[in-house]
């Protein structure tokens, strides 16, 4: 299973981590991912500064915003689901 984690801290919460959390959930499940992808949140990442950040598997991104969430769940996530699958 690949673990997403969305900051939800305040400051990434008003740069729209919650946009992009619903963002994950919809292409959870429109590419049929339930039980594959766990989709979870953290109150601090500790990188305030840096726009939202979300940690896939081991890797934490940074900068990211809810305009990028798809192209980013296509170009990170995906990848490693054609690899677990």
């Amino acid at each position: 299973m690949q673990t997403i984690v969305v900051c939800v801290g305040s400051s990434c919460y008003v740069r729209g981590s919650e946009k992009m959390a619903e963002t994950f959930e919809r292409l959870i499940r429109e590419r049929g991912l339930n039980g594959r992808v766990e989709l979870t949140g953290a109150f601090c990442m500790e990188q305030c500064s840096m726009g939202v950040s979300v940690r896939v598997g081991d890797k934490v991104f940074r900068c990211l915003d809810a305009a990028n969430a798809e192209s980013f769940f296509e170009q990170q996530v995906m990848p490693m689901m054609q690899v677990v699958a």
